[in-house]
């Protein structure tokens, strides 16, 4: 029975795989929607899992769904798991049309509350399709689109304030979160902000890294060598400091190893 447990199991996560890539692929910052917050997961595997069974759900694969979550069973670790989806799936089918798009539109809002729009983007599509005379499905792509330019908007504003403080580390984390919601055109407008933003971190690492080679710190000269590499890998300054990057960590061995 384990056997024929394991085989369903991979063969569950093969199709799935093919299908959205949410078993293999999926972001490890990837977080549960409202709908299965009662589960308990114990690693990013079992919420992988999870959120890969109630895909299957809204799409109303009911079998795929079921013979995921019955080949889950087949494992300790994946029991609980098994158990709580189960009266999930339990819950759904026996809801009417309406507590069915209540369901599944509340996982949507949660996908949009954790900024994970690729997945929301496939979930409203699947609503749309599943239920195309809902009238609150067919108001879900133009939520899609108003909660993602919010989003950009309050990216946009933290921006600016960064740069007018100077706030260098904050600044470079929202162009990371910009990257996701910038069209060409409004990217070319930030890039003289940003390139000053970036020429500012990169001399206050310069900084810090010459300070301790010259105080021979060395475990701060190797840690802020890696930093400028990188997140600074085409600048001067980091192809310099990369063939250093060696006798730096050989350094800051000999000096650990002679601490009592």
């Amino acid at each position: 029975a384990l056997k024929i447990n394991s085989e369903n199991l991979e063969n569950s996560a093969e199709m799935l795989s093919r299908q959205n890539n949410l078993l293999i692929q999926v972001s490890q910052a990837t977080r549960l929607s409202d709908t299965a917050k009662e589960i308990v997961f114990r690693d990013s595997e079992q919420m992988e899992l999870g959120e890969a069974v109630l895909t299957k759900l809204h799409q109303h694969d009911f079998d795929e769904a079921e013979a995921m979550v019955h080949a889950m069973s087949g494992y300790p670790k994946y029991k609980d798991l098994a158990d709580r989806l189960e009266r999930m799936m339990e819950k759904y089918r026996n809801a009417t049309e309406e507590g069915r798009i209540k369901q599944i539109t509340s996982h949507i809002e949660d996908l949009f509350e954790r900024k994970l729009w690729m997945q929301a983007a496939t979930q409203v599509e699947n609503l749309v399709k599943m239920f195309p005379y809902s009238e609150k499905a067919k108001t879900m792509p133009d939520r899609l689109r108003q909660r993602k330019d919010r989003q950009k908007r309050e990216l946009l504003a933290d921006w600016d304030l960064a740069v007018r403080e100077k706030n260098t580390d904050r600044g470079l984390e929202i162009l990371k979160e910009l990257d996701l919601y910038l069209t060409p055109n409004e990217a070319l407008a930030l890039r003289e902000s940003a390139s000053s933003v970036f020429k500012t971190k990169l001399h206050n690492l310069g900084v810090e890294f010459s300070v301790a080679v010259a105080e021979q710190n060395w475990k701060k000269a190797l840690e802020t060598g890696r930093d400028i590499v990188q997140n600074f890998p085409n600048s001067r300054m980091a192809a310099e400091i990369r063939s250093k990057l060696d006798i730096l960590s050989d350094r800051a061995k000999r000096r650990r190893s002679k601490t009592p």
